[in-house]
């Protein structure tokens, strides 16, 4: 899918460290507490030295003010977490310097303001904190949903803080509100270009090579015994999680016959 970077961002400083391009499609949202009220000037020189082995997609300073580290098409090191940082964009978040490591509201209310730009941009309509950790990484979202994440699931430490993490819920329910008026003001603007230009941005959302890893097996027999091809690129690519149509349909069907004598 194609990446785009947020436009709330007013001061970059790209990091080295980060993995390069995702490998997972942005399901999810981490928010971190940087123990310190720093600027975005000051998390970039942070982040700056290939020796801190440590980045985020964005952080927000002190005064609000957002900065881009990482480009949200790439993965950065954040959370302790590969499998997690593959699939969510990271933010740091200027916070008090000890427990609880309280933001001010100027940080928290700008933390609402990048998450909804962060879902609207990457197509979705929902924001979710499902409290526990196993039920969340357990949780396959639905194509409109978003996930909000914690760095204390995967390491031994307090981050995001004890009051962002009693924040998480409200975080949740003001960006999905903020979203859905968004869509309401939408609506009444609908018209059948728009409507069309919507429909083929959320077809190229599911047109990449993305799947569970639940129908792993599945899709390894389909593609080695011929039932399911990869389209006409050079890259396979199985769409795995796009719609079928009827014809499309009848072709695996047939497919299928050929390869077991049905036919």
């Amino acid at each position: 899918m194609a990446y785009t970077n947020s436009k709330l961002i007013s001061y970059t400083k790209l990091s080295p460290n980060h993995s390069g391009q995702r490998t997972h499609s942005i399901d999810r949202i981490t928010p971190h507490c940087v123990v310190g009220q720093c600027s975005v000037e000051q998390l970039g020189d942070i982040f700056l030295p290939v020796s801190r082995e440590a980045s985020c997609n964005y952080g927000i300073g002190a005064d609000g003010r957002v900065g881009m580290y990482v480009e949200e098409k790439n993965r950065s090191w954040c959370s302790s977490s590969n499998a997690n940082d593959q699939r969510a964009v990271t933010i740091e978040c200027a916070s008090d310097g000890a427990e609880p490591y309280a933001f001010r509201d100027v940080v928290y209310q700008s933390l609402i303001t990048l998450c909804v730009d962060i879902c609207k941009r990457n197509g979705k309509t929902k924001l979710l904190w499902l409290e526990d950790k196993d039920k969340t990484l357990a949780y396959t979202p639905a194509p409109d949903e978003m996930v909000l994440t914690v760095h204390r699931w995967f390491a031994n430490k307090s981050c995001p803080g004890n009051w962002m993490y009693a924040r998480m819920g409200d975080l949740a329910e003001k960006v999905t509100a903020q979203l859905s008026a968004g869509m309401n003001e939408e609506d009444d603007d609908m018209d059948i270009n728009k409507f069309k230009e919507l429909w083929r941005e959320m077809r190229k959302e599911l047109q990449d090579n993305d799947a569970s890893a639940y129908s792993e097996e599945a899709r390894k027999w389909a593609v080695d015994n011929g039932i399911i091809r990869g389209g006409n690129s050079d890259e396979f690519n199985g769409m795995w999680e796009d719609m079928m149509t009827r014809e499309q349909l009848v072709t695996v069907l047939y497919r299928f016959a050929q390869k077991f004598g049905l036919s």
